[in-house]
């Protein structure tokens, strides 16, 4: 059995650490310190806040934005498999199982596709 040796990793992230630890403090000696009362507002735009923090949203943009981060990560599986599937289907006689495999994976997206459809959460309306 070969030993693992995480020195390498371990003087990374020592490394990073520091780095990150050297630059906040640089950039604690170097910040201005003039706290004017424009300053600490909270950032609306260049706009001056006005009214209460809480207001209402609409629930259906979350639930198209959740439903296309689905959909983006439904392509960042597809797009390797694509570039690899020659080699796949080639290495160790597996002609049609890397396609089979790749057939389930869309149908169960597809199957919530569908669910999502049915139940009118893709309507903009």
């Amino acid at each position: 059995m070969t030993a693992i040796h995480y020195g390498p990793v371990a003087t990374l992230v020592a490394l990073g650490l520091a780095f990150a630890a050297v630059a906040l403090f640089i950039a604690y000696l170097l910040r201005p310190v003039d706290q004017y009362e424009d300053k600490l507002l909270t950032y609306e735009c260049g706009i001056i806040p006005w009214g209460e923090a809480w207001s209402k949203f609409f629930v259906r943009y979350y639930v198209i934005a959740l439903i296309f981060v689905l959909f983006d990560i439904e392509a960042i599986f597809l797009v390797p498999w694509a570039v690899v599937y020659k080699s796949l289907s080639l290495q160790a006689g597996l002609n049609l199982f890397p396609a089979v495999e790749m057939g389930i994976f869309i149908a169960v997206l597809l199957l919530g596709l569908a669910y999502a459809w049915r139940k009118g959460d893709l309507e903009w309306v």
